[in-house]
């Protein structure tokens, strides 16, 4: 398996399955060298997408695993890949979320990251917040 930032050539297998950005935002952010792509034979297996909450703290927007590669801890190579590179940037926290309703919050706080918050948004489960120092 070999990680890097995704590039233009990356851009219609990610916009396949990334059902929350535009791929036009998507492209800028892969410009940007925001996203990350895990790839197997130079196949796309998985990827993280992040952006600055606050302009200045790196936010874990997206990981995403395709079926057949899950379970397998590439999922915490790539956070880990992620919060090197950002360390690396000089950043000394990061954040992501998760909702309430979702197996991922309990690898998040396996991984160090601790409770910070929550957004509940009508109709939606709640929103849980984890920031990390790093």
């Amino acid at each position: 398996m070999k990680i890097e930032y995704a590039n233009e050539t990356d851009l219609d297998i990610i916009n396949e399955y990334d059902e929350h950005i535009s791929k036009e935002e998507l492209l800028k952010s892969i410009l940007d060298k925001r996203v990350t792509v895990a790839k197997d034979n130079d196949e796309i297996i998985a990827w993280t997408r992040y952006n600055l909450f606050w302009d200045n703290t790196p936010f874990l927007n997206m990981i995403f695993v395709l079926e057949g590669h899950r379970n397998s801890g590439i999922g915490k190579t790539l956070i880990d890949f992620w919060e090197k590179d950002m360390k690396n940037k000089n950043f000394k926290r990061v954040m992501t979320s998760t909702l309430s309703n979702e197996s991922a919050q309990h690898i998040y706080r396996n991984l160090g990251y601790k409770d910070a918050g929550s957004l509940l948004l009508e109709g939606e489960p709640l929103e849980i917040i984890f920031t990390k120092e790093i």
